[in-house]
């Protein structure tokens, strides 16, 4: 079975208030498209809070693991994944630019 790429990936808004946690086999295009909803789409989440700052991610190449990654994730509380964040992104820096093609 070939190898895929798969990420589980937090986003926030400008003022670092707000989380959004998901899943992709993109993460370039999902960024573009979380930045594309805070422009036009104010009904989605993504959109109405501005979450499409990405500052942290765990990459997969098995999407069942990534699945599993992402449903654990959400059900932490906010201070457990602010922790998460902080281990890997203490300034809680804006990464989209790693994966800008």
């Amino acid at each position: 079975m070939p190898a895929h790429d798969y990420f589980v990936y937090i986003t926030t808004n400008p003022g670092r208030t707000v989380l959004y946690i998901g899943v992709t086999n993109n993460l370039s295009r999902r960024l573009k498209e979380h930045w594309e909803d805070g422009q036009e789409k104010r009904q989605t989440f993504t959109g109405r809070y501005f979450c499409y700052n990405l500052i942290y991610y765990e990459y997969f190449q098995n999407i069942e693991q990534a699945i599993s990654r992402e449903t654990e994730l959400k059900k932490w509380s906010r201070a457990k994944k602010v922790a998460l964040i902080a281990s890997r992104n203490p300034q809680w820096n804006f990464l989209n630019d790693q994966f800008k093609h």
